[in-house]
């Protein structure tokens, strides 16, 4: 049996592509070790099938959190057993990569985003010069690569044309099969005679949160739920309490991800509202778009490559190109109010839900790991 480790920055609760890729592995036959890290306040783990290791941590943030990863990471994955060593994203790939050529292991680098196009990077020289020399180096040498878009692929083989294979495409698509719909408005302390708009997964800078918050201004008879993470949640609540939108906009923290399909289901439009600051989010496909096909409810996304040609091949919703608040209040109460439009874009997202699955993308994994 081939023993596989699979290492990623985060604390492996909520990354669905990881747990989906490991399932993958695991229903294969390989031996899958899962590495994260591991905080204070991480919550434990639900029991899987595969085994996991948090790495406990002096740092959280930064530099020094980094280095301190990548050096430990390094040490694990020196002396563990394995056969394949797998990196996700650019952040963990060094250890790897140094660690494959001293062993001489087979690596595979999983992107799951274009890291050096992050919009934490944005106005920091420095900091992008470093993790692209990371990149410049390890990546013409790397066997196989996979990411989550086919316009990141194209940019990858483009910079990379030395490489013998070109760059496939696993999109982070959900499973075909939806969890049990246990919950009820009610239950979820959500009110019934409202419709109901979500942002949900990572919260964070340039996503259109603050738009769409003051969009709900001009909104009519609705609530927000804003479910997750991020490093603009805090500004986010000063914002609804400047703004006395306190009625109109529900935060609720970081889900599992059977728990945050009981509220995506009960919603009635999904948002990804992306902004084209940054190539990461110009060429992005976000998780969270297929997470409210799959619930069945329309959704209102960014005018932005991928998503535009998913809602042209789907037609599951619309797309919108302008950042203005009262542009994206408009086009939600026209959404929500055609109720003919509305409910065939409702209908559709049937369709999709086959198409946009998980299964779909393991065709592909086969061609990387068997």
């Amino acid at each position: 049996m081939k023993r596989v480790i699979l290492s990623v920055t985060n604390d492996l609760v909520t990354d669905q592509r990881l747990e989906k890729v490991c399932d993958f592995l695991v229903s294969n036959g390989f031996e899958v070790l899962l590495v994260g890290r591991r905080y204070r306040n991480t919550p434990e783990l639900e029991p899987r099938k595969y085994a996991t290791k948090r790495l406990h941590l002096i740092f959280r943030k930064g530099f020094a959190f980094y280095a301190e990863y990548n050096l430990r990471l390094f040490f694990y994955l020196l002396f563990k057993k394995c056969d394949i060593l797998v990196a996700n994203d650019l952040d963990t790939l060094l250890p790897n990569f140094l660690v494959s050529r001293i062993r001489r292991k087979k690596i595979i680098y999983d992107s799951h985003e274009y890291f050096c196009g992050l919009p934490e990077l944005e106005g920091r020289p420095f900091v992008t010069a470093f993790w692209k020399r990371i990149e410049r180096f390890c990546f013409p040498r790397l066997p196989e690569v996979t990411t989550v878009s086919s316009s990141i692929a194209e940019i990858y083989d483009k910079e990379y044309p030395q490489r013998d294979n070109k760059v496939k495409v696993v999109r982070n698509f959900p499973h075909r099969d939806k969890p049990a719909l246990t919950e009820t408005r009610a239950t979820l302390g959500l009110p019934e005679d409202k419709k109901l708009i979500v942002m949900q997964g990572a919260i964070n800078k340039d996503r259109g949160a603050e738009e769409l918050i003051l969009a709900m201004k001009e909104t009519d008879n609705a609530l927000l739920l804003i479910i997750g993470n991020g490093d603009v949640i805090p500004q986010l609540k000063k914002l609804v309490i400047t703004e006395n939108l306190s009625e109109k906009v529900k935060f609720v923290p970081r889900l599992t991800p059977e728990r945050l399909f009981q509220y995506t289901a009960h919603c009635d439009l999904g948002c990804s509202l992306e902004k084209d600051t940054n190539a990461n989010y110009r060429y992005a496909l976000p998780n969270k778009l297929f997470d409210y096909i799959r619930a069945g409810i329309p959704v209102l996304v960014s005018d932005l490559p991928e998503m535009k040609k998913i809602i042209a091949e789907s037609q599951v919703g619309e797309t919108i190109a302008s950042h203005n608040p009262s542009d994206i209040a408009a086009a939600i109460n026209t959404l929500l109010t055609d109720n003919q439009k509305y409910n065939q874009y409702k209908r559709n997202t049937a369709a999709a839900a086959e198409q946009y699955c998980w299964e779909n993308e393991e065709e592909v994994l086969k061609e990387v790991y068997l």
